[in-house]
């Protein structure tokens, strides 16, 4: 494991263990975090990525549209994403992962 990726790997560890200990974060909330880290670029984690809302359901196992919409509300409100909805099939939505958590939290 070289530097970059022990750095990438504490900084999921905590941000996960942050997220783990929020009041308001369910289930659907982890395996939303999870299927965004699955999607970006991880020698790139800092900068933001496009991914769709089919892809995002797919990897996180989430069935409803509307649960999807609330799961990406909440994790934008709460900070763990930044967030830009594109509204085009292809592109995807532009996200970004809030795992400076020295800066954040």
């Amino acid at each position: 494991m070289n530097k970059d990726e022990n750095l990438y790997s504490k900084a999921l560890r905590r941000y996960f263990a942050h997220a783990s200990q929020q009041p308001h974060f369910f289930p659907t909330h982890l395996s939303m975090l999870i299927a965004l880290v699955q999607c970006c670029n991880h020698h790139y984690v800092t900068l933001p990525f496009n991914v769709s809302r089919k892809t995002l359901m797919r990897f996180s196992r989430i069935k409803s549209v509307s649960t999807y919409h609330k799961n990406i509300r909440e994790l934008k409100e709460n900070g763990f994403i930044k967030y830009k909805p594109s509204w085009h099939p292809k592109l995807g939505s532009e996200v970004k992962l809030n795992i400076e958590l020295e800066k954040n939290f």
